[in-house]
């Protein structure tokens, strides 16, 4: 069968295709003429540009209202967030078929009750079963909500309805990135395919290093075995076939313990603060300075991850006092680290919050 030629364009086309190659040529060299610009400004003029070239890259109208609705729910979703950026949060996934008289939503109610009251507020998808026993647990003050739009209406909880803090989104690709870029924690209760598909892209992202160190809990009621069944499986199916790294495992937390996963959680911070990459090093950032020794150890003992040079204890680097001043203060072990091993590297964090 022959290839079917692209058709012709007509007099309109060419027109339309003119009038948008001229708007590039005048709009974009003034866009890029503007000096003195912040990083911040700099950043949203290079998003002008791309949205232009929009125009002359053959992408229909389909692409283009997915892009605009993606990027217009999470400007707003950002927003939503900003004034609470210096609290800690856990974003949580369960069924949301599990009725108000299971033990699992008790489970559930109980843990959230439990975190917000060391301070951290709760992130769910809004809606009932799981979502609702950690928003009744919180409370409305403690919870955001990040909704998705379905085919069928799913209705916010009244934990969470109409307030500012909740935000709907159409994609399901935009709300999963506000679940884990917001989250300085996960916790997952027993649920269905969106639970586990929520449970296997975190440890993912943690595996990959795409995102930001976190504890991943994978909380049962007492005496349950529905995450102990998947534990047994990870072990016998991956670990076992040398699909995932020995290490991995270091990942996450199973346990069936309200108090246990409270404490998996918020002990993650106890010296750790938050890390990042710069070029090849890894920096560790902490609230509080370790022994000269224990750095040593750590540079023992941890030295399949570090490429050379050993650890330093150190102040900040120059690049982040240029981009994050507001953490100057904070103490550093820097590293040149090699990529991947992110279990390992989770291992340090563990070592850092025991020992530290």
């Amino acid at each position: 069968m022959s290839e079917r030629m692209p058709d012709k364009p007509s007099a309109g086309r060419v027109l339309r295709d003119r009038r948008r190659r001229t708007l590039l040529a005048e709009v974009i060299p003034r866009l890029q003429a503007d000096g003195a610009l912040s990083r911040e400004e700099t950043l949203v003029r290079e998003m002008v540009e791309t949205s232009l070239r929009l125009l002359t890259s053959g992408i229909g109208l389909g692409e283009i209202k997915l892009l605009n609705a993606a990027l217009r729910e999470l400007r707003y979703a950002f927003k939503v967030f900003a004034p609470y950026r210096g609290v800690r949060k856990v974003s949580a996934f369960g069924s949301a078929r599990t009725p108000p008289d299971a033990p699992a939503y008790r489970t559930a109610a109980e843990f959230a009750r439990a975190i917000a009251e060391h301070g951290w507020m709760m992130i769910t998808g809004g809606g009932n079963g799981i979502m609702r026993a950690c928003q009744e647990g919180a409370s409305r003050e403690r919870s955001f909500g990040v909704n998705i739009r379905l085919p069928w209406e799913q209705e916010a909880n009244e934990f969470i309805l109409n307030d500012p803090k909740l935000v709907t989104f159409r994609y399901f690709f935009t709300r999963k990135l506000m679940f884990i870029k917001e989250a300085d924690a996960v916790v997952l209760f027993p649920g269905g395919f969106g639970t586990l598909d929520e449970g296997f892209e975190a440890l993912t992202l943690a595996q990959t290093g795409k995102s930001h160190p976190m504890p991943i809990v994978f909380l049962d009621v007492p005496q349950g075995t529905y995450w102990e069944a998947w534990r047994c499986y990870i072990e016998e199916h991956l670990v076992r076939r040398d699909l995932i790294s020995p290490e991995d495992m270091a990942l996450f937390k199973v346990t069936t313990s309200v108090d246990e996963a409270v404490r998996e959680i918020t002990t993650f911070y106890r010296v750790y603060h938050s890390s990042r990459w710069v070029g090849d090093r890894f920096v560790i950032r902490m609230n509080r300075a370790l022994a000269p020794e224990l750095v040593e150890t750590l540079a023992r003992e941890f030295e399949p991850i570090v490429l050379e040079g050993g650890m330093e204890q150190r102040g900040p680097l120059d690049e982040e006092r240029e981009q994050e001043p507001e953490l100057d203060t904070l103490p550093r072990l820097v590293f040149a680290a090699r990529r991947g091993s992110f279990g390992l590297r989770r291992q340090l964090i563990d070592r850092l919050n025991r020992e530290g």
